[in-house]
């Protein structure tokens, strides 16, 4: 009884997967920051001394547009999430500059910087 509403969701998320499929978009905001496919893998340039290899799993597809935006497809929205969490967290945007990996329309908090000598 209590597990109605959950099973009710997934059951939708399930049906609305393989009818429409789910769709998340990344962008990736910084200098020299870029993306690439490589087969089923993704290959990130994130400021790093080394590029970061990541696999994709059989259930997500990737494409990367104008190697700063990474669209993610997939009838599995958990999977999905997961994924774009994973990569999200190789880089996840800071405070002061903004620069980093976020997902399309995410709201950054900016901080100031420090006030300086007077």
């Amino acid at each position: 009884r209590a597990m109605h509403g959950t099973a009710r969701a997934l059951l939708h998320n399930c049906v609305v997967g393989v009818s429409t499929g789910w769709k998340r978009r990344l962008e990736l905001v910084g200098v020299g920051y870029r993306a690439q496919l490589k087969g089923k893998e993704l290959v990130l340039s994130l400021g790093y001394s080394h590029d970061i290899h990541y696999p994709l799993p059989e259930a997500v597809k990737a494409t990367v547009t104008d190697q700063t935006k990474i669209d993610l497809e997939s009838i599995d929205k958990q999977k999905l999430g997961q994924v774009a969490s994973e990569i999200r967290n190789l880089r996840p945007p800071e405070p002061y500059k903004g620069k980093g990996v976020k997902y399309e329309g995410e709201r950054i908090r900016r901080k100031a910087g420090k006030a300086g000598k007077k």
